[in-house]
């Protein structure tokens, strides 16, 4: 069976997947680690079923609230939980006014449960997501999508031959996705303070034509960490700490990862042949 979207839906679907993009990157720079909410939490895995759509889409059951079961989707990408206002009626949960046109308001359920997992006081969006909507038109039912406030608070392991998910608590206590984008937005004219990066040493370039992987290295300051690791003028940067570094943009964010006083491996390639090099990022101006 083929969906097919007008374009109205497309575009509609389309923002939709910005507004989760954005979402997350707010998320992810707001990241924390605080106690876990369960007082004892269990340490013997727990293994919840999971069926594959069509979509490749992992689908599973939940209770909310003691209602239910509902069948979600289990979303790996997605920055908050979801569900459609016909369950959040019959949970009992009361959607609020909109904190923005765009974005609707975080809403609290009581008691969220997957399998043998149970959890307080889970935050989640309420409304009818299109697309969700359109895989519950094809593929349903399909209520919405469990995400990052509820897998985040375990260790998780996907089987996708027996088509089970294993949970073990980590005590981490997500932080709540719609409090943070409320806290960044209306925070937007907050004078912002730099602060210097760690010091390698090195400068790079790249030609605009220039579609191979890597930067070239143009300079190497004397007596800098990167010359102290080996780095010379001349060498192709690929990889730097973990990251590829295909372009100066991408150098630069890859060097910010790098805390002060630590050390990173970066993969170059020289003379044909590729090797890697420590450099101790030194701290200062």
């Amino acid at each position: 069976m083929k969906i097919r979207m007008t374009n109205a839906k497309c575009r509609m679907s389309n923002a939709r997947l910005a507004m989760w993009l954005s979402l997350f990157c707010i998320l992810h720079s707001a990241f924390g680690i605080s106690k876990s909410q369960a007082d004892e939490p269990a340490t013997k895995p727990a293994v919840v079923p999971f069926e594959l759509l069509k979509t490749q889409h992992m689908a599973i059951k939940i209770k909310i609230n003691g209602k239910g079961p509902y069948r979600v989707i289990f979303d790996t990408g997605a920055p908050t939980n979801l569900i459609n206002n016909k369950v959040a009626k019959e949970a009992g949960i009361t959607a609020k006014k909109p904190l923005f046109s765009f974005f609707p308001a975080s809403e609290k359920m009581k008691t969220l449960q997957i399998g043998d997992l149970k959890v307080e006081n889970v935050g989640t969006m309420v409304f009818d997501h299109p697309t969700v909507s359109l895989i519950n038109k094809h593929f349903g039912p399909i209520e919405g999508l469990i995400g990052f406030p509820f897998f985040a608070r375990f260790k998780m392991t996907v089987d996708y031959q027996k088509k089970e998910l294993t949970f073990v608590p980590n005590n981490f206590e997500p932080p709540d996705a719609m409090k943070i984008l409320e806290k960044t937005l209306m925070s937007s004219n907050q004078k912002k303070v730099l602060a210097p990066a760690g010091q390698w040493g090195f400068k790079v370039a790249k030609e605009s034509k220039d579609a191979e992987p890597g930067v070239n290295v143009q300079e190497v300051l004397a007596g800098s960490p990167a010359a102290k690791a080996g780095l010379m003028a001349g060498d192709r940067l690929l990889v730097l700490a973990g990251r590829w570094t295909d372009s100066v943009a991408d150098c630069y964010a890859a060097a910010g990862y790098v805390p002060a006083g630590t050390e990173a491996r970066v993969r170059i390639s020289r003379n044909g042949k590729e090797m890697e090099l420590t450099v101790k990022v030194r701290a200062g101006l």
